[in-house]
């Protein structure tokens, strides 16, 4: 048993003594389809001594954690009895980890063609690079921008859904945000890179921590990598090494749940890092962070009655 874990399927590896390169950290939630796709990616890597992977099930409904220990009986799986979040979840998985590197990896992604390999020799030759994110490609495999500057005021205006980003999408400020400037066709530093597939050091997580629990979900990869640059630690994306990922399969069920964590993940992130103890600079940006939740809301709420009108 691990945590409040109703179950755990532990195959241990032929050779039981060597420590995996990596290890592969996948959280899932009521996403059976979408994490056995992902599962079956990694097939190659379940029969490698170079690789183990660990499942932590946020108390799924949907026969999740039977799929995993009837089809993949390789998987180390721990079976939480609640949605216990992101954070805490892969911390649940990275302490059990026995891997060099650690890979925390959504369980709406694919592993496409040699992308383990390659993150982890580029890791063996760099060991000033403490995270690294890969090549992130959208479903119909176009560029998903998955590495990023670090938020600032005007993000509030110029992110990835904006009305602004999607009106004038090539304005300054949504370009210098998203990193849609420079090509994303080299490796290159960046200040933080998608926690839909990010790898780092097992002495990160030694020595740093892991995920900051506070964050139920959203911002907590943005956090981590901001902790470890001010560490001294390089933020690397890496090209080369390349992931599907169907961006927002896991969350579209609960769009309200997930507008308003994203929101609280974001004040989080503020008060963390960016307050200078201002009263009326912190309540500005409450204010702003709150009607930004809002009119999200509205919209989601819009879409979907109209999408409900047209049946």
């Amino acid at each position: 048993m691990i945590g409040d874990s109703q179950q755990t399927n532990f195959a241990v590896p032929r050779n039981a003594q060597a420590q995996p390169r990596l290890s592969v950290i996948i959280v899932n939630l009521n996403t059976r389809q979408l994490l056995h796709a992902c599962l079956r990616s990694l097939q190659a890597a379940l029969t490698s001594d170079d690789v183990e992977v660990i499942v932590v099930d946020n108390g799924s409904a949907d026969d999740s954690c039977a799929m995993v220990a009837n089809e993949f009986p390789q998987v180390h799986l721990i079976a939480l009895r609640e949605n216990r979040g992101f954070a805490v979840a892969n911390n649940l998985g990275m302490r059990a980890a026995r891997g060099r590197y650690f890979l925390v990896l959504n369980s709406d992604t694919e592993i496409i063609g040699d992308a383990l390999n390659k993150i982890c020799d580029f890791m063996d030759a760099h060991p000033e690079v403490g995270a690294l994110g890969p090549k992130l490609l959208n479903t119909d495999g176009t560029l998903q921008y998955s590495c990023r500057r670090f938020p600032s005021f005007r993000t509030a205006l110029f992110h990835r859904y904006s009305l602004m980003t999607r009106l004038f999408p090539r304005n300054r400020f949504s370009s210098e945000y998203l990193m849609t400037d420079v090509g994303h066709d080299r490796t290159m530093d960046v200040d933080w890179v998608s926690g839909a597939a990010l790898v780092v050091r097992r002495e990160i997580f030694e020595s740093l921590g892991g995920f900051d629990e506070g964050f139920f979900m959203y911002a907590e990869d943005v956090d981590w990598c901001y902790r470890i640059k001010q560490a001294g630690w390089r933020v690397v994306y890496l090209p080369e090494a390349q992931i599907l990922h169907h961006i927002g399969q896991s969350t579209r069920l609960v769009p309200y749940a997930m507008t308003l964590q994203r929101h609280r993940s974001m004040w989080r992130f503020y008060r963390k890092h960016y307050s200078r103890g201002i009263v009326l600079v912190d309540v500005a940006t409450f204010c702003g962070i709150a009607i930004r939740c809002g009119v999200m809301m509205l919209r989601t709420w819009l879409i979907r009655h109209l999408r409900r009108q047209e049946r």
